[in-house]
């Protein structure tokens, strides 16, 4: 069974699908012993491969080489995998989706912004007209066969997300999202409207208000993806040993971690 079936068959359950937002194989690796969703975040692998933040410099190269190696890494995981904008044209974004479907990703996401795109979280945001996104839409539902596709919009009047969101799942799409929405009351009324899996973005720091998995579960939701907690947590985790290691001139009694937590995260690739 393809791994978009599965995550179909997952979603049936009826309890909501939380996904970790991950930067790199390893930090998807750590994650999975916790968690069996992942998701390749494009802020994370922005700041991974690149240094530098979500505004516009991933392509789709890149998100299909790590989320292949993720998969390849993780046979198991119900694997999503940001693809921004589609990283082009109508074009483009099929292709990106045949080629992350071939290679066993569970579901994409989809976004409705304009070029430059940046995070969804990051003031200035424009979209497309809605007739533009949804020839793009139409063109990745077309291509795929098993892979889910959620159609996710950044219109930042939650009216205006509102009716898109509506849109995107009436023109077929798997799952939908509005990005920073601020109530559960706005999840609430689009569940009210539609039928279609309802997707939320929880980012630390964020415009989205951190919910408890009960919370958004009561509202409508059905699936959760936490863009960042690996690469803060990382960040964080490596800015105390470093500060330590330097005031201290030693790595001793600098941290817990050690060697063979490492190797025990290793070790589970290709188990």
């Amino acid at each position: 069974m393809h791994p978009g079936q599965l995550f179909r068959q997952r979603l049936l359950t009826g309890k909501i699908l939380p996904l970790i937002g991950v930067y790199d194989i390893f930090s998807a690796l750590v994650s999975s012993k916790y968690f069996d969703g992942t998701f390749v975040s494009g802020f994370s692998v922005a700041a991974s491969y690149y240094g530098l933040p979500d505004v516009g410099f991933v392509n789709w190269r890149d998100q299909i080489d790590t989320a292949t190696r993720v998969r390849h890494a993780l046979p198991n995981q119900y694997l999503l995998v940001d693809i921004d904008d589609g990283f082009g044209d109508q074009v483009v974004a099929a292709n990106t989706v045949r080629s992350l479907e071939q290679n066993g990703i569970s579901a994409v996401m989809m976004e409705d912004q304009k070029r430059p795109r940046k995070c969804g979280h990051f003031d200035g945001k424009e979209i497309l007209p809605s007739e533009e996104y949804l020839i793009k839409l139409q063109a990745v539902l077309d291509v795929r066969n098993d892979l889910f596709v959620i159609a996710r919009t950044d219109a930042v009047d939650i009216n205006q997300g509102f009716n898109r969101a509506i849109t995107y799942a009436h023109a077929g799409a798997d799952g939908v999202m509005i990005e920073g929405v601020r109530d559960l009351e706005s999840i609430k009324k689009l569940r009210s409207e539609i039928e279609c899996p309802i997707m939320v973005n929880q980012l630390q720091g964020g415009k989205t208000p951190n919910w408890t998995l009960d919370e958004l579960q009561s509202a409508g939701a059905n699936i959760v993806i936490y863009s960042t907690p690996a690469l803060f947590s990382a960040q964080h985790g490596m800015e105390q040993f470093l500060s330590a290691m330097k005031n201290n001139g030693t790595m001793n009694n600098v941290g817990t971690v050690n060697m063979q937590e490492c190797m025990d995260a290793l070790m589970r690739y290709g188990k």
